[in-house]
């Protein structure tokens, strides 16, 4: 079977993003002898015509489309990014009666509702590179009979009309898994520069850390799977020959569980692998050793996932640190160069207007390298946020949450909306 992978993704806002998630699947379907083609839609100027040549030069028995991006997560600018999804999927019909099915981080939040939405074929939620290619040899032997694909039996796989046929499995075999090559798995387009690009990079899967507002667990599960580093630093060492210097973890976190992380930094540092990298960090369970073997392995600069400088919100947000381990982390990220990049979410549960101000000097008095602050918090499916607001009354039971719904308390808006860039105004390297 020939199957074109298309991302959907043509957002450039915080940076250009390469597709990690299909190159992996395009790694497994060849890896399982399928042809592929993959066709990146990012910095793409005519996406039509795009689709058209794509399928016309390919001829695709089924076409995969990875979803990234759902809205824009920003209350202040809210809006829907699934309408040129939806677009995409009927320009596809229009040349070819090949099955579309979806997939991704994005659709993996609501696999239901975007599959509905999107009118596609069929769509799986979470890891694709063993559910996709059981689902591929199953389409071939139903052939074009469409009733045939209820008796589809593919974990995380979901049906228009009919929701999830399987509840959605975690690769837990890591050892199996293919890493992506550059060249062969994905391309990167000519719209962008590679000295601009961020390479994302994942060693880990699952976070189990189970924050209020947090997605992973709807994307990745929430067991930590570990990929196996010897094939990690093989494909690290085949990007830097193919050209790219600077790196993504994007693993959530990339400090969970420590000794992984240890090993990897090591791992970087024993194969003089020249590179420069970011990561996400939980600011707990991280030493001295761990951060000064991150500086010594490449490491320029860490997101510092705190969200807010009061331990009452912290607790609200089920995080599993201090502000005390926050300002520990942050001081010995700084002692050895590593930038830092904080974030502050306020107006959720519990926010007053107290807390935000504890928040917004507690933040201030870290000296970050830069700071972006939200008001208010998207709503996310499955969380315990979604339940709070839910018991508020701010959401209804059977709101899908497709369209953006953001937690932010009523007598707090108005004055956070006011005040934050009143307050960043005269401190480069805060954004709002």
């Amino acid at each position: 079977m020939k199957i074109l992978l298309i991302s959907a993704n043509t957002e450039t806002i915080n940076m250009p993003v390469l597709p990690l998630g299909l190159a992996f699947v395009n790694a497994a379907l060849r890896n399982n002898g399928f042809k592929t083609r993959m066709l990146n839609l990012l910095g793409e100027a005519d996406v039509r015509a795009a689709i058209k040549t794509a399928i016309g030069g390919f001829s695709p028995d089924a076409i995969g489309i990875s979803v990234r991006n759902i809205d824009t997560q920003d209350i202040k600018n809210p809006g829907s990014m699934l309408a040129p999804v939806k677009s995409m999927i009927a320009w596809c019909r229009a040349h070819t009666s090949a099955p579309v099915i979806l997939g991704g981080a994005g659709y993996s939040i609501y696999p239901q509702a975007v599959l509905d939405y999107t009118n596609a074929d069929m769509g799986i939620k979470g890891e694709g590179e063993i559910a996709f290619p059981e689902l591929l040899r199953q389409l071939e032997k139903m052939g074009t009979n469409p009733e045939a694909r209820s008796r589809l039996d593919i974990p995380g796989l979901y049906l228009p009309g009919t929701g999830a046929v399987q509840n959605r499995q975690c690769i837990r075999k890591t050892a199996d898994v293919i890493f992506p090559v550059p060249g062969i798995h994905f391309i990167v387009p000519d719209t962008v520069k590679k000295d601009e690009l961020w390479v994302p990079f994942q060693t880990r899967r699952g976070c189990p850390m189970d924050c209020s507002y947090c997605s992973t667990g709807s994307i990745e599960g929430r067991l930590i799977r570990k990929l196996p580093l010897d094939k990690a630093i093989l494909s690290l060492a085949a990007h830097v020959e193919a050209g790219f210097r600077q790196f993504f973890f994007v693993d959530n976190t990339f400090n969970l569980p420590p000794a992984h992380a240890m090993d990897l930094c090591d791992r970087i540092i024993a194969a003089k692998i020249n590179i420069r990298w970011r990561c996400i960090i939980y600011p707990s369970k991280i030493s001295r050793e761990l951060i000064a073997k991150m500086a010594q392995a490449g490491c320029q600069e860490v997101s510092l996932g705190f969200e807010s400088g009061s331990d009452a919100m912290l607790r609200h947000f089920n995080k599993r640190f201090t502000t005390a381990d926050v300002r520990k982390t942050s001081g010995l990220l700084a002692e050895y160069g590593i930038r830092r990049l904080g974030f502050l979410m306020l107006g959720g549960p519990g926010e007053t207007k107290e807390t935000v101000l504890e928040s917004l000097a507690f933040a201030d008095s870290l000296h970050p390298d830069a700071l972006k602050i939200t008001a208010g918090i998207r709503i996310y499916p499955d969380t315990s946020l979604a339940a709070i607001a839910r018991k508020e009354g701010m959401i209804k039971d059977r709101d899908t949450l497709l369209a953006p719904v953001f937690y932010i308390r009523n007598e707090l808006k108005d004055w956070l909306m006011a005040s934050i860039p009143a307050w960043i105004k005269n401190r480069p390297g805060y954004f709002f």
